[in-house]
């Protein structure tokens, strides 16, 4: 009798594995509209300090994960989690009403501050300038570019040569 190579039974394990899971899930029946677990339900906001009251919990969540994606960070990094609230993974639900944690009000300063720059400067320089293209939006990105703490700029060494690029006249190098 030949012997069969250690990864044949590996590989039809994991075959028949795939084989029941796509029986099983294909035997779920869909929620209406299609979906398998139906549409998510995002609760109304609470606690709402600087964002506008009327918006829908839909809404503020499009806004955080922007936010997020801006700073490179996870809602933990604002929102405590609640220890009463433990969730069907086993760990506590975050306690999005909850300004337990510092950042959350770093956040809210950093907006307050990034709407009135939009105000008082971005639209006062937009409104000057001549160019075909609108400037670029201020945004938690054009400063944070992905980090929750903006990286020190550290301007290119510049070496100009006469005449070129970024030469001042008269200057010779």
């Amino acid at each position: 009798m030949k012997k069969l190579p250690l990864a044949f039974p590996a590989a039809a394990m994991l075959f028949a594995a795939a084989v029941f899971a796509s029986v099983s899930y294909a035997q779920t029946p869909p929620a209406a509209g299609g979906e398998r677990h139906g549409p998510r339900n995002y609760p109304a906001p609470t606690n709402l300090k600087v964002l506008p009251k009327d918006l829908t919990g839909k809404q503020v969540r499009e806004i955080m994960e922007g936010w997020a994606g801006d700073l490179g960070v996870h809602c933990d990094t604002c929102h405590a989690a609640d220890p009463k609230n433990i969730g069907p993974n086993g760990r506590p639900r975050l306690d999005f009403a909850s300004d337990a944690k510092d950042e959350k009000e770093m956040a809210r300063i950093m907006y307050t501050m990034t709407e009135a720059d939009k105000k008082d400067y971005v639209a006062k320089v937009a409104a000057m300038d001549k160019m075909d293209e609108p400037a670029a939006p201020l945004t938690c990105g054009t400063c944070h570019r992905g980090h929750l703490d903006p990286e020190k700029f550290t301007p290119a060494p510049e070496h100009p040569q006469q005449g070129g690029p970024g030469a001042m006249p008269g200057m010779q190098h």
